[in-house]
């Protein structure tokens, strides 16, 4: 088996990264705490047009997808 020590996101924990059935997480644990993240909005990722630009631009938009 390869071997590739990696440190887990979530703990830090170091593992074998090829021994893991939740990579890049050391255990199915962790790899629900980091989705919980996520559907709790902890996490995002990083946009240069805000929100309200773009949910502007939705309501501006024709029924062909484009701007009238």
């Amino acid at each position: 088996m390869k071997k590739k020590m990696i440190k887990c996101p979530t703990c830090e924990k170091e593992f074998n990264y090829y021994s893991s059935e939740s990579r890049p997480f050391c255990t199915d644990r962790c790899k629900m705490i980091d989705l919980g993240h996520w559907f709790e909005e902890s996490y995002s990722v990083p946009s240069e047009t805000p929100v309200d630009d773009l949910e502007g631009h939705a309501r501006n938009e024709g029924s062909n997808g484009q701007e009238e």
